[in-house]
């Protein structure tokens, strides 16, 4: 299967920037899509950024502009960087992996999760 883990998050101040990673490893052939998802409190998890396997990405309005996504195929790397950040940025990230998964000659694309990382923006 495949593990993946996030890492990066941190406390910044309103104007700041941070790089979010996300590393994943496993038994695998190829990637559909990585994505980034955010959990505010008390609010559902939302799509920030996707970047599929041909390298085509995808940004919320409040992302865009500001977050540009990026992986690294050869280095099963993939990155969030944010700049211009403000406090309705803050929650718990989460990285999502599609992964080509081949077995008994059956192939499927199941989608796997970090634990997540904390970002907290102050006022």
């Amino acid at each position: 299967q495949v593990r993946v883990v996030e890492s990066g998050g941190g406390l910044v101040q309103t104007g700041g920037s941070l790089t979010l990673s996300c590393a994943y490893s496993g038994t695998f052939s190829g990637i559909r899509s990585m994505a980034w998802y955010r959990q505010a409190p008390e609010e559902e998890r939302e799509l920030v950024a996707m970047i599929t396997g041909d390298y085509r990405t995808t940004y919320s309005d409040s992302a865009k502009g500001r977050f540009t996504i990026s992986r690294n195929n050869t280095g099963k790397m993939g990155f969030l960087q944010m700049t211009r950040l403000i406090p309705e940025d803050t929650g718990v990230y989460h990285c999502k992996v599609e992964a080509m998964i081949v077995d008994l000659g059956r192939t499927s694309w199941p989608g796997f999760w970090g634990q997540g990382t904390q970002v907290t923006v102050s006022s």
